[in-house]
C-alpha cells in the first residue's frame, strides 16, 4: 500500500525563479468523494491515480497511481464529472524537499498552493517565505472539490 504523507499551503511571494523544473497537468476525475479516481496529462506522459480517504486531518492517504498511454487517459477524460483541472506544476528544492507549487488556470485561475511530501507524519518541515497559510485537510483546497466549485467563484472570505 502507498502511503502519500502531504501538507499543503497556499503561496503568497515569488517562486518560479527557484523552480528547477515545471510541467502543464489536465487532469479530469472519473470519481471523487471519499475515494476519488483521477486522470492525469502532462507534458512526459498519462497517469491514473486512486486515492482513499483522507486520515489525520487531511495529512495522510492511501495513493495508487500507474503510468497510462496518453491516447487512454484522453478517452478517459471523457468519463470526467465537473470541470477538468488546468494547471502548471513547478519543482522547487527547498531544506531537503521538493516543493510542487500549483499555479491554476481557466475557472481556478488566480489560485497558487504548494504541496510538500513528508516522510512520515511527525516530519518537521523548514518552509520558505514565498508559502502562506497552511490549508492541508481543508477539502474546498482539494483539486477534486475545484471542478465542482471553481476558485473564481469563490467570496474574499473563502480565498484566505
Amino acid at each position: 500500500m502507498a502511503e502519500e504523507i502531504e501538507r499543503k499551503y497556499l503561496v503568497v511571494g515569488e517562486f518560479r525563479h527557484l523552480a528547477h523544473n515545471s510541467m502543464h497537468l489536465i487532469q479530469g476525475y472519473i470519481a471523487s468523494g471519499r475515494r476519488t479516481v483521477r486522470v492525469r496529462i502532462g507534458d512526459s506522459g498519462a497517469w491514473l491515480t486512486i486515492k482513499g480517504p483522507s486520515r489525520n486531518g487531511g495529512l495522510s492517504r492511501y495513493e495508487w497511481e500507474k503510468e497510462i498511454e496518453v491516447k487512454e487517459a484522453m478517452e478517459l477524460l471523457h468519463l470526467a464529472e465537473g470541470a477538468v483541472i488546468d494547471k502548471v506544476r513547478y519543482y522547487v528544492e527547498y531544506g531537503g524537499h521538493t516543493i510542487e507549487v500549483d499555479e491554476f488556470f481557466g475557472e481556478n485561475e488566480g489560485l497558487v498552493m504548494a504541496e510538500i511530501e513528508l516522510q512520515s507524519e511527525e516530519e518537521s518541515v523548514e518552509l520558505p517565505a514565498w508559502l502562506g497559510r497552511e490549508v492541508t485537510g481543508e477539502k474546498r483546497f482539494y483539486n477534486s472539490h475545484l471542478r465542482e466549485h471553481p476558485y473564481k467563484d469563490w467570496s474574499q472570505e473563502e480565498r484566505v
